[in-house]
């Protein structure tokens, strides 16, 4: 059994390499393949593709606990897989309507695959083996952010425009990708696989398998209903909006790094013939950051609660280095220039170094923000962590939606300046919750 359960994980991990191996690529690439196809009378936006699918996934994910329990872990993980894998198909062909009708489909597919992948995730560990598994699972998930990436570094480095060849050739492979990553769902097995023969042996008649999932739905709803109620008592406590800044922000920079970033540094015409291929690359340094500061502040800092605000200072520090080298290094209508790159010059003479440290520092703060925003909620909600996780998920599946619909129309001086606020508020909200609960364990103690 613990043999199985290991398998479990490891297959689970290396199916979520290989589909977010495809789509973080996708994402970091999309805004500027489809400007690349603007003289060719294509009207949709990367930026409110992404937008859309956050949007959806932030909702979807009130509805999706109950549809999991009725289709169970596999078979939503397997479904939720095959519209990772349709997004990807429509940029073979790009279309416009296919592209937001795949993006909503994508937006409800997220929220599944998620909720399933936390349930067969604990069902296959105990108190023993769950924070090896979920290590395991994390690791082999971060190095989705370097293949794909690779990749384009790879493929684009030499290459001043994207041909229509380029175009067919990269996503023909990640879909291909994506559909390994699907495939592998097929191979989980059941860790109660001997219960789930004597219960069939017990129910012989069709009548009773139909009564069995009428009760497991019926279930599933009741249970859904109540965690809904959980969640709107959670939204209205002290703790939680404060934290919603924090929340907040984390949303902000997670749409900057993961999709307007790349696409700056592609737009910026003194890189020159290596601007595309920088794209990849940054996304592979960001990687290395988050895998940098998950190791260093989830892993090490984890259990003490001295640490939350340090690491959350530091990220705060980091992300505001990054957002002044940016500034200075990146031309101010990057974000929104449309067919050709910008010939404008920022206050400094771009700089490839200075680009790729500013990933590494994107993915090295946003690792700080979230570790601590996880260890907190787990902390102070120990005993309603999925209602709080739930809020964290959904206040931070919105902004990231909302940044995504105006950063195709601000500039990046804007973009970022914005982020600072958010960021300055979220960090002082953070120290204020850090504070009344250490208080509030000192008067328990």
């Amino acid at each position: 059994m613990a043999d199985l359960r290991t398998f479990n994980v490891v297959v689970l991990g290396i199916g979520f390499l290989f589909i977010f191996t495809a789509f973080t690529t996708l994402g970091n690439i999309e805004q500027t393949v489809l400007k690349s196809l603007k003289n060719e009378t294509f009207a949709g936006s990367g930026y409110h593709s992404l937008g859309l699918i956050y949007g959806v996934f932030s909702f979807s994910n009130l509805l999706a606990p109950t549809i999991v329990a009725i289709a169970g872990p596999r078979l939503t993980m397997f479904l939720s897989g095959l519209l990772y894998s349709g997004y990807t198909a429509v940029f073979i062909i790009p279309n416009v309507w296919s592209l937001y009708v795949t993006s909503v489909f994508i937006g409800m597919g997220a929220a599944l695959l998620w909720t399933a992948q936390g349930h067969f995730l604990v069902d296959n560990s105990d108190a023993s083996t769950i924070n090896r598994n979920t290590g395991v699972f994390w690791a082999l998930l971060q190095c989705s952010m370097i293949f794909g990436n690779l990749y384009v570094y790879l493929d684009w480095r030499d290459k001043d425009e994207i041909t229509e060849e380029n175009r067919r050739v990269m996503f023909i492979s990640l879909l291909v990708v994506s559909v390994v990553g699907t495939l592998c769902f097929l191979v989980l097995r059941s860790p109660h696989h001997s219960q789930e023969v004597m219960s069939e042996e017990e129910s012989q008649s069709l009548l009773s398998k139909q009564i069995m999932y009428r009760q497991r739905a019926n279930s599933a709803v009741k249970e859904a209903r109540s965690e809904f109620g959980r969640v709107l008592g959670l939204l209205g406590s002290k703790t939680i909006l404060l934290l919603s800044c924090c929340m907040a922000y984390s949303g902000l920079e997670l749409s900057f790094y993961s999709g307007v970033y790349g696409t700056c540094i592609g737009a910026t015409a003194h890189f020159g013939d290596q601007a595309r291929g920088l794209i990849g690359l940054s996304g592979i340094v960001v990687g290395i950051g988050e895998i940098v500061g998950g190791g260093l502040f989830g892993l090490v800092c984890k259990n003490n609660r001295f640490r939350r605000t340090s690491v959350v200072f530091l990220g705060m520090v980091v992300h505001f280095v990054a957002f002044y080298l940016i500034f200075l290094n990146i031309p101010d209508d990057a974000p929104v220039v449309l067919w050709t790159p910008t010939k404008r010059r920022p206050y400094l003479a771009p700089s490839v170094s200075i680009a790729l440290l500013c990933s590494f520092l994107l993915g090295l703060g946003d690792s700080c923000f979230n570790t601590q925003l996880y260890s907190i909620l787990g902390r102070v909600y120990a005993e309603q962590s999925a209602p709080a996780f739930a809020i964290f998920k959904f206040i931070q599946s919105i902004f990231a939606a909302v940044a995504f619909f105006y950063s195709g129309y601000l500039l990046l001086s804007w973009q970022l300046l914005l982020m600072v606020v958010m960021g300055f508020i979220g960090t002082l909200c953070f120290f204020m919750v850090e504070r009344t609960q250490t208080n509030a364990e000192l008067q328990d103690y």
